[in-house]
């Protein structure tokens, strides 16, 4: 078993960011080769938990939080080549024990939509999403 070492990280390269989220299949539906933009979400997040094995960056939860009410994890993403080994969860784990008052709140990647239920996480059927202000009624 590969020693994997968990660490919240506030100042996260985001070449290093950009590189394992292509490595992972969250890549597809990220903006990847806007990198002013992938620069912006690093820098923007205020909660960043990497895993790392022998310090290379294998998996990330990118969060917005207010550490007391909610905590938006909105990128959770694990190296193709380190997935299936638990990293993932632990890595919502470290999200939600530095941020213990909030409600830890997910969009789930149509892939893994029937993960977060497996490993403890409560569907929430009530959730609504706005891309454009303009579809406003």
């Amino acid at each position: 078993m590969m020693e994997i070492k968990y660490k919240q990280e506030e100042n996260l390269d985001w070449q290093e960011f950009r590189a394992t989220l292509i490595a992972s299949t969250l890549g597809e539906r990220r903006p990847i080769d806007d990198l002013d933009r992938i620069k912006l979400m690093v820098e923007n997040a205020n909660l960043i938990v990497t895993a790392r094995h022998e310090g290379k960056l294998v998996g990330v939860a990118r969060s917005v939080t207010d550490w007391v009410f909610c905590t938006y994890l909105s990128d959770l993403f694990v190296d193709k080549n380190y997935q299936k080994q638990g990293i993932g969860k632990e890595l919502i784990r470290q999200t939600k024990l530095l941020s213990r008052e909030a409600k830890l709140i997910l969009l789930s990647a149509p892939a893994a939509v029937d993960y977060y239920p497996r490993i403890g996480m409560t569907h929430h059927p009530k959730a609504f999403m706005l891309d454009d202000a303009d579809a406003l009624l």
